[in-house]
């Protein structure tokens, strides 16, 4: 089901013109199935008007304070209550202000004084409004108080200025409101995640390597992040945004990527490793024995050619073997991996998981229809080291994310129940 069906978010606007883009944001929500109930300021009507977001919400405007047709005339009590999530977008600097102060003189700040839930706040104000010490002084306040930011982020404002002041996209408003819901089953873990293909040099110009997108990758790292990891990403050449809040480590090659998550697995003088490693990346078995300086050139003549491979590193079978020595911290950790089949995958993956070593393989059929590379969704099959197997459906490859954070979350939490969940 998808996320924000039946959820209840109460959205406030402040008065600024970045208010245009909350009306994007609605939409969005209301799309993915949400209740959305406006709560503008009366200083946000001059910027988006009461027909705007009725027709966008679907549902009348809450813009008055004393409302006799409301329960008790208490709007601002049922509203703080009732809402799964209060998200004030934009946030200008009077709002925080009054915000921080416990001032309430409108609809929305006495709501935001009455609620108990969680809040996501997205600022939107000039750059020197953001940096002035006030501004820093009421932000701080309602961090300690438990208010959660998103943003601003830098670029151009409406004035002209450039600088740190712009409200922060709505997919990404969104993407923070989410893991404000979500429950925080894996706070303090870390965890390893590799995504996407490899890039195996032939000469200056070609490469080895495959259909990988990076996509289920993402989706585990989103997951993961809101379920409160922490999420270190090594990924191979992909063409999707970073996600929000992940440590990413760019590689390119199998070698490379195995020098990235070496010293991120192993405990350092800094830091101890992660607990847990989800390896989707995609990585080629073999390159080239050697790699040209300069361009492989056609011969006139030639019909054919021939391309000597060498064995890559075994990322995979490399952290299997590491783990079962405990982290500094004493935690055992836990090891994931994804194999790729066209025949026989089951067979495949369990051969696969013994060769590894690893605790959990997910196996998918990637010739069967929606379960390939670079697409949206994903059909896995789960088995645990222990010989369980549990086949998932087609699924969008978020939820297959959530499916498997969840299943690592029941391990970690009980470790005596080895295996799928």
């Amino acid at each position: 089901m998808n996320f924000w069906y039946g959820k209840h978010i109460v959205i406030g606007l402040g008065g600024g013109i970045a208010a245009y883009k909350t009306l994007e944001l609605i939409r969005t929500l209301r799309t993915a199935g949400a209740r959305i109930t406006p709560v503008p300021t009366p200083a946000a009507l001059h910027f988006v008007t009461p027909l705007s977001l009725q027709a966008l919400c679907g549902e009348r405007v809450r813009d008055a304070l004393f409302l006799p047709e409301a329960p008790d005339g208490m709007d601002h009590i049922q509203l703080a209550r009732q809402a799964d999530l209060v998200i004030v977008a934009p946030a200008t600097a009077d709002l925080l202000a009054r915000m921080a102060q416990g001032l309430a003189d409108d609809l929305l700040t006495t709501l935001l004084l009455a609620r108990r839930g969680p809040v996501v706040v997205a600022p939107a104000m000039n750059p020197a409004m953001w940096e002035h010490p006030a501004t820093r002084r009421n932000v701080t306040t309602l961090q300690e108080d438990g208010v959660q930011f998103i943003g601003p982020e830098a670029g151009a404002m409406a004035c002209g200025d450039e600088g740190i002041g712009r409200m922060a996209a709505p997919v990404t408003i969104l993407e923070a409101a989410r893991r404000a819901l979500t429950p925080k089953t894996l706070t303090g873990r870390r965890l390893l995640i590799t995504a996407g293909p490899t890039r195996e040099a032939m000469d200056p110009v070609r490469f080895i390597s495959n259909h990988s997108s990076g996509k289920m990758g993402w989706e585990i790292a989103l997951a993961a992040l809101r379920a409160g990891a922490e999420v270190e990403l090594v990924h191979g050449p992909v063409t999707l945004p970073a996600p929000m809040g992940a440590c990413c480590h760019a590689v390119d090659s199998a070698r490379a990527m195995l020098d990235a998550v070496v010293p991120l697995w192993l405990d350092t003088t800094d830091r101890p490793g992660c607990d847990v490693a989800i390896l989707t990346a995609a990585v080629a078995d073999f390159r080239p024995t050697e790699q040209r300086q300069n361009k492989i050139k056609k011969s006139s003549g030639i019909q054919e050619s021939t391309l000597e491979l060498t064995l890559n590193p075994d990322i995979l079978a490399m952290l299997s073997a590491w783990s079962g020595v405990a982290t500094r911290s004493g935690r055992q950790r836990i090891v994931v991996g994804f194999a790729a089949e066209t025949d026989a995958p089951l067979i495949h993956g369990r051969e696969k998981l013994a060769r590894k070593g690893c605790d959990l393989m997910a196996i998918n059929d990637v010739s069967a229809a929606g379960s390939g590379f670079g697409t949206d969704t994903n059909a896995v099959t789960l088995i645990g080291r222990d010989g369980r197997t549990e086949p998932w459906p087609l699924l969008p490859k978020e939820q297959v994310a959530e499916r498997l954070i969840q299943t690592i979350t029941n391990l970690i939490h009980h470790p005596p129940r080895y295996g799928c969940s």
